[in-house]
């Protein structure tokens, strides 16, 4: 059987989904395929049920201030209930999801794909081989977890993020969560927050490659020390033993570790794995990224590479963005390309972490002169007013033409206040749409307005940011 679309999309995580999507809504006959569960890493095992921990992490958090405030009773986690919660959001949204692409009329095809042609694809599934013609197509397959040596999985004891909840959580209150990227960071907050103690292994400083300021990781380290949460370094790892009593962990220095299980939240590879990459002449780089241009085309023009397969960043954030560009690039040229330094990137842990942009020496690198601009939400009326003052509003400028160069924003909602960074037609007239908007009062969102302020009047860029007449 053979079928002819406007657009093919491999994948149906969050950047398959969004290009399906979008492609549909502009006038595309799609077809979307997936080998596995709908809705990808994201739905099913990443950021929709662990956003949905994190809530219950926060709210079982606020209970230290509890009584200043005259609210009487204490409250405790059940990860058991916490899994069957977020099975139940989990099976929600699917359904949702399905639902509307049906509504668009987008054809939803099962099965794995391996592209045999630059407008060809084979599909095998269940119900034997299905041929899939489209003039373009999207690669959105995403990836996979890494499970380094001498781990190995095993039900019950060592689990990946991906296992985490593809059943409801082993029995056992020692938890051992090994890595020092965003996934451990959040997931030894979270399960201590959910009742479990925490023995944090990690090779290098949490976070250490993220870009996040000095100020921001100390705001961090301070507020998982005051939730019990610490971070222990180690050079490696020699052995690790499972059995009926749990797992032994023995580091390189000879530091033993005994658990009862065990998350590795050691980062991910792209999955490419029977894609028929190489037939058509499609490379991928070192580490097993689809190769790819700005405008995320690969080196067949009408095949394109979004989100986890391509990007270092992985993120769904970043391929929501990819998936943008793609469609765009399909309907208009190729004319728009990609800078994935400017997609926000979120950490929810003991505190909120949201960064976009450039830090200072990465501005420094381009020729740049950056100029920052500083708000702390310990004097926020609304920030005291939830019992939440810890962290910061940092804006970094271009002191020669008073463009947004990056900015940072650590304490509550920051994953939603940092969309604010990314809204402005462009970068250079960010920071000028920030100072002439109009803002609810009191809201945390106030100190955005005031680190754009404190920049333009400590750097002299009154005139560029708020206008002329407004000072030198």
């Amino acid at each position: 059987m053979t079928d002819t679309h406007d657009l093919a999309v491999i994948g149906s995580g969050p950047g398959g989904y969004r290009a399906a999507v979008l492609g549909a809504l502009r006038g595309l006959d799609v077809v979307i395929i997936e080998g596995s569960e709908w809705g990808g890493c994201c739905l099913n095992r990443g950021c929709v049920p662990k956003k949905d921990w994190y809530h219950s992490a926060r709210l079982i958090a606020a209970q230290e201030h509890f009584e200043g405030r005259g609210i009487r009773g204490t409250l405790s986690g059940n990860l058991d209930q916490a899994w069957t919660h977020q099975h139940e959001v989990v099976t929600t949204v699917r359904n949702s999801y399905r639902s509307y692409l049906k509504h668009l009329k987008v054809r939803s095809v099962d099965g794995h794909a391996r592209l045999v042609g630059p407008e060809e694809i084979e599909v095998r599934g269940s119900n034997g081989t299905l041929t899939v013609r489209a003039r373009h197509t999207i690669i959105a397959t995403g990836a996979e977890p890494i499970v380094p040596q001498p781990f190995e999985l095993a039900e019950g004891r060592i689990l990946s993020t991906d296992t985490l909840f593809d059943r409801p959580p082993p029995a056992g209150e020692r938890v051992a969560v090994i890595g020092s990227g965003v996934v451990a960071t959040e997931f030894a907050y979270i399960l201590r927050m959910l009742g479990r103690e925490i023995t944090w292994l990690t090779r290098s400083r949490p976070l250490s490659r993220l870009g996040f300021s000095p100020q921001a990781l100390s705001t961090l380290n301070s507020r998982l020390a005051a939730a019990d949460v610490k971070p222990r370094q180690v050079p490696g790892y020699e052995a690790v033993h499972h059995g009926e009593d749990g797992v032994t962990i023995t580091a390189s220095d000879g530091q033993r570790f005994e658990v009862d299980w065990v998350l590795l939240g050691t980062g991910r590879r792209p999955h490419t794995d029977g894609l028929g990459l190489e037939d058509l002449g499609i490379g991928t780089d070192r580490n097993g990224f689809v190769m790819r241009t700005e405008t995320l085309q690969t080196t067949v023009p009408n095949i394109y590479a979004i989100g986890d397969v391509a990007g270092h960043w992985m993120t769904a954030n970043h391929a929501l963005s990819d998936a943008t560009i793609a469609v765009d690039n399909i309907l208009g040229g190729n004319e728009r390309r990609q800078d994935g330094r400017f997609v926000p990137m979120v950490v929810y842990s003991a505190v909120e972490m949201a960064r976009l942009g450039m830090d200072e020496d990465t501005a420094e690198d381009e020729e740049l002169e950056p100029a920052v601009g500083f708000a702390a939400f310990e004097t926020s009326p609304r920030a005291l007013g939830q019992d939440e003052p810890e962290g910061f509003v940092r804006l970094i400028g271009d002191m020669d033409s008073g463009a947004l160069l990056g900015g940072e924003i650590i304490g509550g909602d920051a994953g939603e206040l940092i969309h604010l960074l990314s809204l402005a037609p462009d970068r250079d007239t960010a920071l000028a749409w920030l100072a002439r908007g109009t803002w609810n009062h009191p809201a945390r969102a106030e100190e955005i307005l005031n680190a754009t302020e404190t920049l333009a009047s400590k750097w002299h860029l009154q005139a560029a940011i708020f206008g002329d007449g407004r000072g030198a």
